[in-house]
């Protein structure tokens, strides 16, 4: 059992480890990126990825304060939805309306992986696999859709 600073310090770890294996990977725009801080360009719009203590996500975010701009930001989403399932794979969950670990309110397109976690060190191969090919689909659709949000 690790105290909240073991815990956070492996967390550290991993995405520390993570990104120096990312971090040769081109954009979809050839250009070098930050995939653990990925800059979508426009505000309140997040690629995030979470480790809770079993399993793991990674996915888009809005978190506009704006309920009624946030609802616009996902409706567009769902108008992409069609090229979202050929670009990244249809197998995502699509919310709404729900919330984020510090209770704000948030619409969220996600992929999920249970059975693993980040605090073992032996799953991190297994969380690697599962990050990769979806950030680099995100990466592909977000330069495909962006201009959809650009005012």
């Amino acid at each position: 059992m690790y105290s909240k600073q073991q815990a956070s310090q492996v967390r550290q770890d991993f995405f520390t480890r993570f990104g120096m294996y990312m971090s040769p990977i081109l954009s979809a725009t050839g250009e070098a990126q930050n995939w653990l801080n990925y800059k979508t360009g426009i505000r309140s719009i997040f690629i995030r990825m979470d480790t809770p203590n079993r399993g793991a996500s990674v996915g888009l975010v809005l978190s506009h304060s704006d309920p009624a701009f946030r609802l616009q930001a996902y409706q567009q989403m769902e108008a992409l939805r069609t090229v979202f399932n050929e670009m990244v794979g249809p197998d995502w969950i699509w919310e709404a309306e729900t919330q984020n670990a510090t209770g704000q309110p948030i619409s969220r397109i996600y992929a999920s992986i249970e059975g693993i976690s980040v605090l073992n060190q032996a799953d991190w191969p297994a969380l690697i696999s599962f990050f990769k090919p979806r950030l680099i689909a995100l990466d592909e659709f977000w330069q495909f859709a962006k201009i959809q949000f650009e005012a």
